[in-house]
């Protein structure tokens, strides 16, 4: 038995005393005052990851993905897709298989399609030679071999065919998401009605907010989708991530990193979608045009940004590891309560990084 003592951050406070551990499942929360001030939260569960590490998604290489799935584990993400960027067909198609095994043995919870159904007006690092409009075949095809393991696709709702493709993927069992999108509020609303149940990094990759057309940010908030927020201080102000989080109410936020294979690793030139990305000062842009291109950041950053940002400890728990779990249908995991898979990472008092367990090892 393993036992970890601490602030344990539940669904509905914050208690100090001890956790209990055993068989890789939760064992029991007890009570004591005096069990220190370390910050102990669930595993977090990342739906929206590119890379980490020096490895990356985006390729297919399954020996690539296993080192992303790594790098993140020891940043305390226990539950992660792996998400891809817009590419050819034939890259989906061979991504999807080549994943599966990682799927099916619990290395990754699931593949992510960022596109290439998007816009090309807000493609901001999406390879633009690589967009086009929903093509049913295409994605029937991959949800097909993929057997389970094509868990989230992002798509522009204002395209032709995308809400069809959105009502399919629901009802596939597929996250639909809304994302890469010049759509209006009332296309943005059409997407949701659709089916589409979450938004791809709120704000970015969206047509900006105006007080005569609200656009896809607005539409967004004001539906039952959940929207995803990058809390590395760069895709968003952290004011704005308190607003959007405010608003939409941890039981509809959730923490991603959009990370790229050039998080954890030096200032450099690096690749994303078949264009040059060049990162200086942490901060990761297409070399060409200069769009942000992903991020570099792990979720115990993001989930210490949040809290900094002004987010309770249980709200910024739910945004990281509870809201994505219901999302994604895992209910063995997500939360910190007896019975639940032991997936448990241990914070100092200033947040940072001590111990992360996964299925209690």
């Amino acid at each position: 038995m393993t036992r970890l003592s601490g602030r344990i951050v539940t669904t509905t406070s914050v208690v100090r005393g001890h956790l209990s551990l055993a068989d890789g499942l939760i064992g029991s929360i007890e009570p004591d005052d005096t069990a220190g001030d370390d910050v102990i939260v669930p595993g977090f569960i990342d739906l929206h990851c590119h890379g980490g590490g020096g490895h990356t998604f985006t390729t297919g290489d399954p020996s690539a993905a296993r080192g992303a799935a790594e790098f993140h584990l020891a940043h305390g993400t226990t539950t992660m897709l792996a998400s891809l960027v817009s590419s050819p067909f034939e890259l989906m198609r061979s991504a999807t298989l080549a994943y599966k095994p990682l799927v099916d043995s619990g290395v990754i919870a699931g593949i992510h399609f960022e596109g290439p159904y998007l816009s090309a007006v807000r493609c901001g690092a999406q390879n633009p030679l690589f967009l086009r409009d929903p093509v049913m075949s295409e994605i029937t095809e991959i949800i097909k071999i993929g057997e389970g393991a094509v868990r989230m696709m992002t798509v522009a709702p204002e395209l032709d065919g995308a809400l069809e493709a959105i009502t399919h993927l629901r009802d596939a069992g597929v996250l639909a998401a809304v994302g890469h999108t010049d759509a209006s509020y009332e296309q943005t609303h059409a997407g949701v009605t659709a089916g589409a149940s979450v938004a791809t990094h709120l704000f970015n990759g969206m047509r900006p907010v105006h007080h005569r057309e609200p656009g896809p940010v607005i539409g967004l908030l004001s539906s039952t989708a959940t929207v995803e927020l990058i809390a590395d201080n760069i895709h968003l102000h952290p004011g704005m991530l308190a607003f959007a989080a405010g608003t939409a109410g941890p039981e509809r936020s959730i923490l991603v990193t959009d990370a790229m294979d050039a998080a954890g690793m030096p200032d450099g030139s690096y690749e994303l979608g078949g264009q040059a990305v060049v990162v200086a000062d942490r901060v990761a842009r297409l070399a060409e045009g200069g769009s942000i291109a992903g991020s570099t950041l792990t979720m115990d950053v993001a989930f210490r940004n949040a809290v900094a940002a002004g987010l309770p400890l249980v709200a910024a728990a739910a945004m990281s590891s509870t809201t994505p779990a219901r999302l994604l249908g895992l209910g063995d995991r997500g939360s910190l309560a007896p019975g639940l898979r032991a997936d448990v990472v241990v914070l100092s008092p200033e947040l940072e990084l001590k111990q992360v367990l996964r299925a209690g090892v």
